[in-house]
């Protein structure tokens, strides 16, 4: 498992990468919302073909350990976001919890959930042969 945990670290960095990029390109030419909407399907899409090489590289041994991967990677990630918001951004729970409103045009949950069923439908698909 300590290496799935590490093979979270690169995401993270993709995470940001992705973000500087929304920031230097498409958001000064988008409304923000959509800037951010536009980010989140390149994200996933870079991020999830890291988790295919991943799940190629260490294959989990069941479907069950996939799913457990994934949902480890998005407590991870909310927890490091949850973090970034209130201690070093200083920006108010509501605020935060704000970015999970699909209602709003908020697709971060979206992203959540791509990050959690990934290694699944990946083992799932390379054991489908």
């Amino acid at each position: 498992m300590i290496r799935y945990i590490v093979a979270w670290v690169p995401m993270l960095l993709i995470a940001i990468a992705n973000g500087a990029l929304r920031q230097l390109t498409f958001a000064k030419v988008m409304t923000g919302p959509h800037a951010h909407q536009l980010s989140t399907v390149l994200g996933a899409a870079c991020i999830g073909v890291f988790i295919w090489f991943v799940v190629r590289a260490w294959p989990p041994a069941s479907g069950r350990q996939a799913l457990f991967v994934g949902l480890m990677w998005v407590l991870l990630t909310v927890v490091f976001e949850s973090f970034m918001g209130l201690v070093l951004q200083h920006r108010p729970l509501m605020q935060i919890l704000h970015e999970y409103n699909l209602l709003a045009g908020r697709v971060w949950i979206l992203f959540l959930v791509w990050l959690a069923v990934t290694p699944w439908v990946f083992f799932r698909l390379r054991h489908a042969k």
